[in-house]
């Protein structure tokens, strides 16, 4: 019987999931939720996932740095946008996902009339938050309310998924196991569907 050589996904995911038994994995975690607020593509949700159901102890604990290092990226987009725009913006509309002089225009016509609670909808969503703290930033937000309105939305994001799964992990480690790829391929279209809602600034 010829084996199947696991796909690139699962291979990934193996490979993040073993990162829960190492030291290094709140670096990791912290590392990947700060840069993906200001330019990294890679959601956190990634390797938060699996890492609360390699470890259920410390689901709350791997939210917990998510979420610190989230809103400390979330500022560091914010930075970006109120000192360096004018120097970067070229490339962030080149090389990064999600990213065009068009939609950024459109969100800045929505900034003016709906304001902080656009940065709360992208913390929560799945629509690039990079996008959102770099705007704020653009458009000179008020900092304390971006800041607020960044660290109760990721917050409520990443501890809602460490909760659920420090209730039903086991049950649910069992389910990704046996639909991983259905589940990866649900999470493409979520991601997807998050770069297209831009279309509708």
């Amino acid at each position: 019987m010829v084996q199947t050589k696991p796909n690139v996904f699962r291979r990934i995911y193996d490979w993040t999931l073993s990162l829960a038994e190492k030291r290094s994995a709140g670096r990791w975690l912290a590392a990947i939720s700060f840069t993906e607020a200001s330019f990294f593509p890679v959601p956190p949700d990634v390797l938060l996932i699996p890492l609360c159901l390699g470890d259920l102890r410390k689901a709350l604990k791997f939210a917990l740095i998510c979420s610190i290092a989230s809103v400390l990226g979330g500022a560091a987009g914010y930075a970006i946008g109120a000192f360096g725009w004018e120097t970067v913006q070229e490339l962030f509309y080149k090389y990064i996902p999600g990213f065009t002089a068009e939609k950024f225009d459109h969100l800045m016509i929505w900034y003016e009339q709906w304001g902080w609670p656009l940065v709360f909808l992208a913390g929560f969503s799945p629509i690039p938050y990079k996008i959102f703290t770099i705007a704020s930033g653009v458009l000179g937000m008020a900092f304390p309310q971006f800041l607020i309105a960044s660290a109760v939305s990721r917050s409520a994001r990443f501890f809602i998924v460490a909760v659920l799964i420090a209730k039903f992990g086991e049950p649910m480690k069992v389910f990704i196991d046996k639909h991983f790829n259905k589940l990866a391929l649900g999470f493409a279209l979520l991601l997807v569907g998050g770069f297209a809602a831009l279309k509708l600034l």
